[in-house]
């Protein structure tokens, strides 16, 4: 049945269309849901943001999305989160900025009778009923594969990650890592963490490019730090010698696939995390919970350009990711 509604929300990304019917009853009550997200920014988050509103449209929920400037400002998700929680919200869909420091807002919110599902990166509270997104030490394992599978003789590795308080970027980090030592031929060089914001991570990236001439393999964590790294392969024209392997799909990371700047992309769900996430909170809020799944893994898939032109590809680099005014 899971495989079945994730192949359905899949679809429904593919046709950028809305889905039809929904599958369980809804309802005449229409319950609150707030969307509590690292950013409102990127165009990952605006796919997210497609997905829960076309499940708020299906599911007959009042939807509310908030989200930080920054996705290091955990203190204005905490207050966010209290927000919500004074304006009715009766369950939290929530993306946690950092995973120990999120924790007690999510208690209060949960001590008050809110339910929670988490999605894209996790939170340190057992209040969470399920928790929707990518697998992502799984898909660090992916992004340290791809750079192994298309780079032949040794490699010196750069790893370009956000804040180091964030669960899913850790995890990615552990997964590349682990990967990259079972491998025999792979040194990780140097590890910076900076912001998730595209030119702060350009300006790091290049120094860091700088102070290691030798990496010849660069993996960046997320869109903004892929944009970033991406732009400062370019400045420093290193496109011949660094192999760029990025997360998410942006205009300028998909061009970058084009034009040779970024050599690989692992690319998420982002649409799905939306769209299950606020399914998730509705079953929860209207005594279907009892079936939902600890854990949902939402569908990830490499992209480089011998690919990037299937329809498979094109359905994961442009997805649906326009919200509705």
């Amino acid at each position: 049945m899971k495989q079945n509604k994730l192949a359905a929300v899949c679809a429904a990304l593919a046709l950028t269309c809305l889905c039809g019917c929904a599958s369980e009853p809804v309802t005449s009550t229409q319950h609150s849901v707030a969307l509590v997200a690292k950013s409102t920014e990127t165009e990952f988050w605006l796919s997210v943001f497609a997905g829960a509103e076309a499940a708020a449209t299906e599911y007959n929920v009042k939807l509310s999305i908030l989200g930080p400037e920054t996705e290091e400002d955990y203190e204005t998700q905490n207050q966010m989160v209290a927000q919500a929680v004074q304006e009715g919200a009766e369950a939290l869909v929530f993306s946690a900025i950092d995973y120990e420091n999120n924790a007690a807002a999510i208690d209060a919110a949960s001590s008050k009778g809110v339910k929670i599902v988490a999605i894209d990166s996790n939170v340190d509270s057992e209040a969470v009923s399920t928790y929707i997104g990518t697998d992502n030490y799984a898909a660090g394992q992916m992004a340290a594969q791809a750079a192994l599978d298309r780079v032949e003789g040794e490699l010196k590795v750069g790893i370009v990650n956000y804040d180091i308080s964030s669960a899913n970027g850790q995890e990615r980090e552990w997964g590349a890592v682990d990967t990259f030592t079972a491998s025999g031929r792979a040194e990780v060089t140097a590890v910076i963490n900076t912001l998730a914001e595209a030119r702060q991570a350009c300006d790091d990236t290049a120094a860091m490019l700088r102070d290691h001439p030798e990496i010849n393999v660069l993996l960046a964590f997320n869109e903004p730090t892929s944009v970033g790294a991406a732009d400062a392969v370019e400045m420093l024209d290193a496109a011949d010698r660094i192999f760029l392997v990025g997360f998410d799909s942006n205009v300028v990371t998909v061009d970058g696939l084009q034009e040779g700047s970024v050599d690989a992309l692992i690319v998420q769900n982002p649409y799905a995390m939306g769209y299950l996430g606020v399914e998730s909170a509705y079953k929860l809020l209207s005594g279907q919970g009892s079936g939902l799944d600890r854990t949902v893994d939402t569908s990830t898939q490499i992209v480089d350009r011998n690919n990037m032109f299937t329809m498979d590809s094109q359905k994961a680099l442009f997805a649906f990711e326009q919200r509705e005014n």
